[in-house]
């Protein structure tokens, strides 16, 4: 009877040891958790700022507390746009040559960093923006949270946190010129053409027309000739 219970009792043991094993491998074959999450202010925008980001680093020393956070920037972001919002107290931001550090008295061992840093302006020619973290513990230690995906390497295993902004907003077109004011019909007009008729250009200086003119002299003309005739029959008379 003690070995058909035995036997019994093994496929019980094995059915609850599958899936177990089953589940731990799963967990093992996932990705890698971030163990710095970075997260940004809502709205943020490509080439807009001022936003704000987020960073929480996970305590993962098991006999040291945290001493600072060292990030690095992306390009196209100066370590004089960035200034500490609020963290543990007493903990100050320290610009670097290529990014920034927080840090100050050491967080008790088991306690993650939270902290908030404002960054003036973000680059208007990404949307995504890697921010490599290196967690500093009291005993010297560090955590590199630098590795950015590859397609070669997807899902590396100590992945930089990013942060993910809307594109840059479209330029405003330029302000359409105001039209041209229009003209008065006086000045638009095109000038009067000066138009003569026939008798004002037969006009003399003083306005008599041309013709009566010719009239006086025919008549004068007349009379002379009528004189000079009466005067030759009166002669041949004589």
């Amino acid at each position: 009877m003690h070995g058909v219970s035995h036997l019994l009792r093994q496929p019980a043991r094995l059915a609850i040891a599958v899936p177990l094993t089953a589940g731990l491998l799963l967990l093992g074959a996932g990705p890698a958790a971030a163990h710095v999450e970075a997260t940004v202010s809502a709205g943020a925008r490509a080439g807009a700022g001022p936003v704000t980001v987020a960073f929480e680093a996970a305590a993962e020393s098991s006999s040291a507390g945290i001493a600072a956070v060292k990030t690095q920037l992306p390009a196209g972001i100066p370590p004089a746009q960035v200034s500490l919002v609020s963290g543990p107290a007493g903990w100050a931001l320290t610009a670097t040559p290529d990014g920034y550090e927080v840090g100050g008295p050491p967080l008790p061992q088991g306690t993650d960093a939270e902290f908030t840093v404002s960054i003036g302006q973000l680059p208007a020619d990404r949307t995504e923006l890697p921010l490599k973290t290196l967690v500093r513990y009291t005993d010297g230690s560090e955590d590199a949270w630098i590795e950015e995906p590859t397609p070669e390497n997807p899902e590396p295993e100590n992945p930089a946190p990013v942060i993910t902004v809307a594109p840059a907003a479209a330029p405003t077109s330029a302000a359409a010129p105001s039209p041209t004011p229009t003209t008065s019909a006086a000045a638009t007009s095109a000038p009067a053409t000066a138009t003569t008729s026939p008798q004002a250009e037969a006009t003399d200086d003083e306005g008599t027309p041309a013709w009566l003119i010719a009239l006086g002299v025919l008549a004068a003309v007349a009379v002379v000739g009528g004189g000079l005739f009466l005067a030759r029959r009166s002669r041949a008379r004589s």
